[in-house]
């Protein structure tokens, strides 16, 4: 059974792609799936009379589409990236920054997964760092709710405590001042915040509402080496098996022998507990222009 829509709102978003050109190579050469067309995908059944377009802002000549300026779009979606965000003398990273000061200062509506929360963070005047437990990867496991994201329009409905894809080696550290935390695991403690400065309101999550067990899968499978190197499989070969278990579920959710293996319930499984942080974006949108 389908569900409806969340808007029918004839919004147009701008999907802010945050990867430099070669990564982008890369997932194609690893048949990876590209971040942009899973938030276009969520569009398309959630935003159905949306315009989607698509920028690569790590790119050296990265610009709006000729004629668009950034009042013309209602909200911007900010992808996960492989940079590392505290590196500012990266040209790649300086302009992200550049950009995002700009829509703050401009009172855009953003979204950012990943690379989202740390990006936000850092231009609002919090801190990102290595964390010094290493690589989050695959599913996030036990996030939880703080008290206030009671009151958070972004997490309305989201379980108490719940598991979410992810994969980083940086964290914020440090929020800004006047910035609540939101969720938290034991592994990264902020999962989860929405940056505000005058009209502009940046919602974030460490982890991936965006991703299923599918692209996961295959994002993991692309990342053996490092994945083996850290300590977190045995060999490469492990990697595939378990990405490949990932990819099956994924054509089958309802067998229980493979979410028990996995350790999978319905908070990774069905797209309405999986994606609501992004529905409930979709929502706020509307209200902005209502």
């Amino acid at each position: 059974m389908t569900s409806s829509p969340t808007t029918a709102a004839p919004h147009r978003f701008c999907i802010v792609n945050c990867y430099p050109a070669a990564s982008r190579e890369r997932f194609d050469l690893l048949d990876v799936g590209h971040p942009h067309d899973m938030f276009g995908d969520f569009l398309s059944r959630e935003a159905p009379n949306a315009t989607t377009e698509i920028v690569y802002v790590a790119d050296p000549d990265f610009s709006l589409p000729a004629g668009a300026s950034i009042d013309d779009y209602d909200g911007f979606i900010w992808t996960g990236s492989d940079l590392t965000v505290y590196h500012t003398d990266d040209a790649r990273v300086a302009s992200q920054i550049s950009f995002a000061e700009t829509l703050m200062e401009q009172g855009a509506a953003s979204w950012g997964s990943c690379w989202g929360i740390q990006m936000a963070s850092l231009v609002s005047g919090g801190e990102v760092a290595a964390n010094p437990l290493g690589r989050e990867w695959g599913i996030a496991r036990s996030i939880k709710l703080t008290g206030a994201a009671r009151t958070s329009p972004m997490l309305a409905g989201k379980p108490a405590e719940f598991d979410g894809f992810i994969m980083h080696l940086d964290e914020v550290t440090r929020l800004p001042e006047d910035t609540p935390l939101l969720a938290t695991n034991d592994h990264t403690r902020v999962q989860a915040a929405v940056f505000e400065h005058g009209d502009s309101a940046f919602w974030s999550t460490q982890y991936h509402p965006e991703y299923n067990l599918f692209e996961m899968g295959r994002l993991i499978a692309a990342r053996a080496e490092p994945l083996v190197r850290e300590g977190h499989f045995p060999d490469e070969d492990a990697v595939a098996a378990y990405a490949a278990r990932m990819m099956e579920l994924s054509a089958d959710p309802e067998s229980r022998s493979l979410r028990d293996e996995l350790d999978v319930g319905d908070d990774i499984i069905d797209p309405q507990i999986r994606e609501l942080e992004l529905r409930n974006w979709l929502r706020f949108i509307d209200s902005r222009i209502t």
